[in-house]
């Protein structure tokens, strides 16, 4: 396949059964120009052409992992090991999403588009996966019991000031875009109106928003106008998912997994998001297991 930058690699995707379903670029390192961060695209979309015939994705995966160094190879940290799996959720919604409608194949809800994501940072940290790939690059071992405990618990630290300022940034989000005024917005002293809106929901003065005025890319450049808060519930649901899979004794259980894929990935687009999601999980979402992964309850 032509790559667009010297070691960038090109996967085919295809079913269990052999069938085709598009093509991944990895596209991991630094460089010079590149963006920072992480991000999946699409250099063509999932859909069907006029006639019909079907039209395969072609999905990029963009990263900027710590490159290799002398005689140590690529080596991810915990956070660029999620940011892969989070990442590569993306992928499988384009490369699942299908129907006979650019408009509305694979397209969701902004609170809806991160879930197909952030359900994936569920498997990377269960111990029954991390032993699937979490093995040392010199020996091959596997990481010992003691080690992953550790990252379990690692993950409930702080989660009280994590989460407060992830709805401290979501609701100031949301003043924002209640002003309709001109010239309101014209007057607008930033700092004095960020602390209004931050003392008037009482936000202690350690914690501060996660993104100050003035650095909230995501509702001003991002595509996240009055919708910050999408990451928040997008995260009730993946939780929400996850657990149906783990009460079911079975972390890939079959069934459990078309039905997810059928109606949260491939159909997503064909129906309001929670529409979509309740034909998946017989039921509105259940916020405690969001709360139990944060260690709030």
């Amino acid at each position: 396949m032509p790559i667009y930058y010297p070691g960038v690699e090109t996967y085919e995707v295809k079913e269990a059964n052999g069938d085709f379903l598009g093509i991944l670029y990895l596209d991991y390192y630094p460089r010079e120009s590149k963006s920072g961060g992480a991000w999946c695209t699409s250099f063509r979309e999932s859909g069907h052409d006029i006639n019909g015939k079907k039209i395969y994705p072609v999905v990029s995966l963009v990263m900027n992992f710590t490159p290799a160094s002398g005689d140590t190879p690529a080596l991810l940290t915990w956070d660029e090991t999620e940011t892969m799996w989070h990442e590569f959720g993306h992928s499988l919604h384009a490369f699942f999403s299908d129907g006979l409608y650019s408009r509305t194949c694979g397209n969701v809800p902004h609170d809806y588009v991160e879930m197909p994501s952030q359900i994936m940072e569920n498997w990377v940290a269960e111990p029954e996966v991390i032993r699937m790939y979490a093995k040392h690059y010199k020996t091959g071992e596997v990481m010992p019991d003691s080690l992953i405990a550790k990252i379990e618990n690692s993950a409930l630290f702080n989660q009280g000031f994590m989460t407060t300022e992830l709805i401290a940034a979501s609701i100031l989000d949301m003043k924002y875009h209640e002003i309709t005024s001109i010239d309101e917005i014209k007057a607008l002293d930033v700092d004095a109106f960020e602390k209004q809106q931050m003392d008037a929901i009482g936000l202690m003065p350690e914690i501060l928003p996660r993104y100050r005025s003035t650095n909230f890319a995501h509702i001003f450049n991002g595509g996240y106008s009055a919708g910050y808060y999408a990451y928040t519930w997008a995260e009730v649901l993946d939780k929400d998912a996850f657990n149906y899979f783990k009460s079911s004794g079975d972390l890939f259980n079959p069934e459990l997994a078309a039905s997810f894929r059928k109606n949260c990935l491939q159909e997503c687009g064909n129906d309001e998001g929670m529409v979509q999601y309740r034909k998946f999980r017989g039921q509105d979402p259940d916020y405690e297991p969001y709360l139990r992964a944060r260690g709030l309850k």
